[in-house]
């Protein structure tokens, strides 16, 4: 079998499958969808991507044209018929495809649940209807929502404060309750605050690592909404990429139908990142300040005990190595 992402971690009794040989990507066009559709195609595998472009830009996807082994779907995941004629013929569908951010959640949660909710729903259904051999769901870590014990373990209590977040947890119970029902092997992946190169940093509702980053390459002071002590569990776009083709591959039965926290098991606070930008740009701008943002959580760390056992997955790129590489893709892609 050749290597796959996270095989030197395997623990002792774990199962993997050969990669599937077609893959479908839905939301590929956005940030994290275009990562994992490059480093399919770079593994020679067939991929179909699936995008409305409602927020996922065209460009992401330019070092894919021209591969063989790339077709570009223009569709919806809102529209079920689309959804079935994107399940035909594939193996694994990989769904990234989301309105995310909490921020926008909460200034228009009918969109919100209509991309998510709806959304997976329909997808779900498009691929035990076309018998996919398995479904990787791309959840949040908003999920576990305030007051829970850190790091936090998918076996504490979801208590989700946003509509971002309802639209995630509701989403995992569907994996569940498919994989249950219909057989279909689901796998849902809760993400901590993942971060790298192609995150939008223009948008209102920007994450806070692009956003920190791009204005301090244009010699602006971003703005730290609250306090700055609020702490959250970073982690590069390659580690969650490596989760998601890990999540294609294990073969237990019990390893279905679950829910893995995906981060690097560290917390650091919002100050204490910023600091960590400002001196690798070499900026000695003072951020401004706004207000505390409705629905975000306080603190978040993962514990990916579970991700290790059942998943033979590692992260492998470090909050330091990760915001060197990310920072260089902005000086760059800025100039």
């Amino acid at each position: 079998m050749s290597s796959q992402p996270g095989t030197r971690n395997l623990e002792p009794g774990t199962r993997r499958a050969e990669r599937p040989g077609k893959y479908l990507v839905t939301g590929a066009a956005g940030f994290i969808g275009s990562h994992v559709v490059e480093r399919l195609l770079e593994e020679g595998h067939a991929v179909k991507a699936l995008d409305n472009f409602s927020t996922g830009k065209r460009d992401n996807l330019a070092a894919c044209e021209g591969n063989g082994n790339f077709h570009l779907m223009i569709g919806d995941v809102r529209n079920l018929e689309e959804c079935h004629r994107a399940c035909e013929e594939v193996d694994c569908v990989l769904h990234q495809a989301a309105l995310g951010g909490v921020p926008r959640s909460v200034s228009d949660p009918i969109a919100t649940n209509q991309s998510n909710l709806d959304g997976v729903l329909n997808m779900l259904v498009a691929a035990r209807d076309a018998e996919v051999g398995r479904f990787v769901f791309a959840s949040s870590s908003s999920t576990y929502g305030d007051g829970s014990i850190l790091p936090l373990a998918e076996g504490q209590p979801a208590a989700p404060i946003s509509p971002y977040a309802v639209t995630k947890r509701s989403g995992e119970q569907y994996c569940s309750a498919f994989h249950r029902l219909y057989g279909l092997r689901t796998v849902s992946l809760r993400y901590f605050g993942v971060f790298g190169p192609r995150q939008d940093a223009s948008s209102h509702f920007a994450a806070v690592i692009p956003a920190f980053i791009a204005a301090l390459l244009r010699g602006e002071a971003p703005t730290v909404y609250g306090d700055g002590g609020q702490t959250r569990d970073f982690t590069y776009v390659s580690n969650v990429v490596d989760a998601n083709l890990a999540a294609c591959c294990v073969e237990q039965p019990e390893a279905f139908g679950r829910v893995y926290n995906v981060g690097c098991g560290q917390r650091i606070s919002i100050g204490e990142l910023y600091e960590k930008i400002a001196e690798r740009i070499g900026s000695g701008l003072k951020p401004g300040r706004g207000p505390a943002r409705m629905g975000d959580v306080r603190d978040s760390q993962a514990d990916i005990t579970a991700a290790r056992e059942a998943l033979g997955w590692e992260p492998r790129v470090t909050l330091e190595q990760g915001l060197e590489r990310t920072i260089e893709f902005y000086r760059q892609s800025l100039r």
